[in-house]
């Protein structure tokens, strides 16, 4: 029997969610019995949510660790609405076991985390956060940088982020390429995207943009082996998944000069740890894990959210349900 939608408890993790669209947590106050608010200010571990998810029906979810353990506490738990796209913190398999739905927001921070990766080409391309730093410390190095203009961007992934990269990109005189598994011919041929395998990515990037989904496939890509075939003095930009790269091996490529600079967005581990090596080094950029943190983004993703996460408790189905197979493949 369905549980009335009034009295449904729902959980809401993401600490961006409703703080520029108010509207977005008086509806769904207004729509069910209790909303229970992510306190600690971050993403929530496994345990936490042991806690949290017991009496919850629905549970609109950040970047938190959403393992069997966490799954395996929440006794009423109908739906997990992802606030964004990635579900590879979410055990899909112990989930479907339990019955609950698993739905994310699609396009809705593609375009934001296009802009952030173009902000960091244009960063490491003329180092302005490491000039702006100088001038504020008393000096005028008015040191070199590059031109972008007949630069080659390499995208690693040609999905709805690489898609809106080279779309922004498109009349900045720059030669773009891309390599996907399942390549979109059409749409490369409309942006003047050049479909190209690995092998030629990597060897003709002057930077090279990581737009991959976390699965078993793409579980630290860039290896030690990966960054020796890259370019010799380019670029690495990741604003999609920490666990794409092997850390160790991208502090070897930059300190041994095989990488000119690299930009993320996201560690294997966040936040990264002070003594994390690689935030020593001059020639990377860091930021955190911020790429879908913009107003138009934010406001997409929890409605998208909020929406699906209704529509289950309601019992009717949602505008994005994610099964196991579209997440091995995504």
């Amino acid at each position: 029997m369905e549980r009335a939608l009034s009295k449904c408890k729902v959980l809401v993790t993401p600490t961006t969610y409703g703080k520029g669209d108010r509207q977005l947590r008086s509806e769904l106050e207004a729509a069910v019995g209790e909303v229970i608010y992510n306190t600690a200010g971050r993403s929530l571990t496994s345990n936490e949510l042991r806690e949290l998810l017991p009496g919850c029906d629905g549970y609109i979810a950040g970047l938190d660790r959403i393992d069997a353990l966490a799954l395996e506490a929440a006794d009423r738990l109908r739906v997990v609405a992802r606030y964004g796209v990635g579900v590879d913190n979410v055990d899909l398999a112990a989930a479907c076991r339990k019955g609950v739905v698993v739905t994310n927001t699609p396009n809705a921070n593609s375009s934001s985390v296009a802009e952030l990766t173009i902000g960091f080409i244009l960063c490491l391309a003329r180092n302005i956060p490491g000039l702006s730093q100088s001038v504020k410390a008393g000096q005028w190095n008015r040191a070199r940088g590059q031109a972008l203009e007949a630069k080659t961007v390499g995208l690693m992934g040609f999905g709805n982020v690489g898609k809106e990269v080279a779309r922004r990109l498109s009349g900045w005189s720059m030669r773009l390429i891309a390599h996907d598994p399942v390549p979109d011919c059409e749409a490369a041929a409309r942006l003047g995207v050049g479909l190209v395998s690995q092998l030629e990515l990597l060897t003709e990037s002057d930077f090279l943009c990581l737009h991959l989904p976390l699965n078993a496939s793409t579980r630290r890509i860039v290896n030690a082996e990966f960054l020796a075939m890259m370019k010799k003095g380019s670029f690495l930009i990741n604003a999609a998944r920490g666990d794409l790269i092997e850390e160790s091996a991208l502090q070897a490529a930059l300190e041994s000069g095989q990488l000119q600079g690299a930009a993320l967005d996201a560690f294997a581990h966040e936040p990264p740890s002070a003594e994390n090596p690689l935030l020593k080094i001059e020639s990377l950029i860091a930021t955190p894990h911020c790429g879908g943190h913009t107003d138009l983004a934010m406001d997409a993703m929890g409605w998208g959210a909020l929406r699906d996460c209704l529509a289950v408790l309601r019992g009717e189905a949602p505008l994005h349900p994610i099964t196991r197979e579209q997440a091995d493949v995504a």
